[in-house]
């Protein structure tokens, strides 16, 4: 990985719904700056403070998650789990590699970072996907493939479970807005099947072999 590359951590809360499966939270960004008027999971770039010990770039990333997701939305997550690891596209304007993790939403109300978050919401992964397909939520690839991948979890705990081995998506663009991993035929490393993200139009349409 690219050394030089900011680092950033972003924590994906769940809760259990009654009726089974999960709920996440997601939060819209004002419409400037980076994921200008999305709705993402909260977290941000390290800082000098989260470098408190001898970590390695992932723990340092989980200090930077739990950090801005209090800052953001007024509540401390613990027992982060790893999911996965972003790479950016050379394409991006702002690039920084992001360490995304699961963890179990903690007791409390959400208190919004006015400058940061302007609306939240609880919703399920398929509810949100949903939303997106209809162009009433505006999502970018990271998120989406995230919530896609949870529409399969049965509760928190299974989530959480099936995350045992963390998976890098280092990102690349061919033509026609289709966003290629690991694994893909037209991916820089190679591969003989497709991994990839269809976003010309809605809904989008994710393939993986």
């Amino acid at each position: 990985m690219d050394a030089i590359m900011p680092v950033g951590g972003t924590v994906v809360l769940l809760r259990d719904r009654r009726s089974g499966g999960v709920e996440t939270l997601l939060i819209r960004r004002p419409d400037r700056g980076s994921f200008a008027g999305g709705w993402v999971f909260p977290g941000g770039v390290v800082e000098e403070a989260d470098r408190v010990d001898d970590s390695d770039e992932r723990g340092i990333a989980a200090l930077a998650a739990v950090r801005e997701c209090e800052e953001e939305v007024g509540v401390r997550p613990a027992d982060l789990v790893t999911l996965s690891c972003w790479v950016p596209p050379v394409e991006a304007p702002k690039r920084v590699r992001t360490w995304f993790f699961l963890a179990s939403a903690p007791p409390g109300e959400l208190v919004l970072a006015a400058d940061e978050v302007i609306d939240a919401r609880w919703s399920t992964p398929a509810e949100a996907l949903e939303l997106h397909a209809a162009g009433q939520l505006r999502l970018f690839p990271p998120t989406w493939v995230t919530l896609q991948a949870l529409t399969q979890a049965s509760s928190v705990a299974s989530a959480l479970a099936a995350a045992s081995v963390p998976e890098l998506y280092a990102t690349y663009i061919i033509a026609g807005g289709v966003f290629v991993w690991g694994g893909d035929a037209e991916h820089p490393e190679g591969g003989e099947g497709r991994h990839r993200l269809e976003t010309a139009a809605l809904p989008w349409n994710y393939l993986r072999d």
